[in-house]
């Protein structure tokens, strides 16, 4: 795969065109002198059981991994926590409401969007929900349903650091 920092080919300072390789994770500007380090992005995942120890999973309703299962989540906004992305995030996909937002653990991914490789740290939290008997699939979520976790294969899900984090989990709970 293509290193992302090649797509940047102008200066985001001055827009000089001389803007080259610096470093494995940086470019340098050689007529302003700005050095552009490029780090992941945040990103939230929800683990969320109700009262049957059943998984609530969404089936991705858009590129990547479009028609696969996955867990509500996405990219943390600018001057917003984890808990807080997290719970947005689960609003926007899901209409739950976290209460509690307890993370777990992280892994580093690489999230394919329009093209262009989003290197992430996802951050997966295990929430709690005021309601577990109420919910819709919206934003980007196909269809939303809890799953019982015996039921729950990860290598049914679209994205690496997904399939990754719910081993983790599984073997965690098991």
């Amino acid at each position: 795969m293509e290193h992302p920092l090649s797509q940047f080919r102008y200066c985001p300072k001055c827009g000089s065109e001389h803007f080259e390789t610096h470093n494995e994770k940086s470019k340098i500007c050689k007529d302003c002198g700005f050095v552009y380090y490029f780090n992941s992005s945040s990103a939230t995942v929800a683990l969320i059981l109700n009262e049957r120890n059943e998984l609530l999973v969404c089936r991705r309703a858009k590129e990547p991994a479009k028609g696969t299962l996955d867990l509500p989540g996405g990219f943390i906004d600018m001057a917003e926590t984890g808990e807080e992305g997290v719970a947005r995030e689960v609003k926007e996909e899901t209409g739950m409401t976290v209460t509690q937002a307890e993370y777990l653990f992280s892994l580093p991914n690489i999230y394919i969007y329009s093209g262009f490789p989003v290197h992430t740290l996802d951050m997966f939290f295990r929430c709690t929900v005021t309601d577990t008997l109420h919910f819709e699939a919206m934003d980007d979520a196909e269809e939303v349903f809890f799953l019982p976790l015996q039921d729950v294969h990860p290598d049914d899900f679209g994205l690496a650091s997904i399939r990754k984090g719910l081993q983790m989990f599984l073997s965690g709970i098991s």
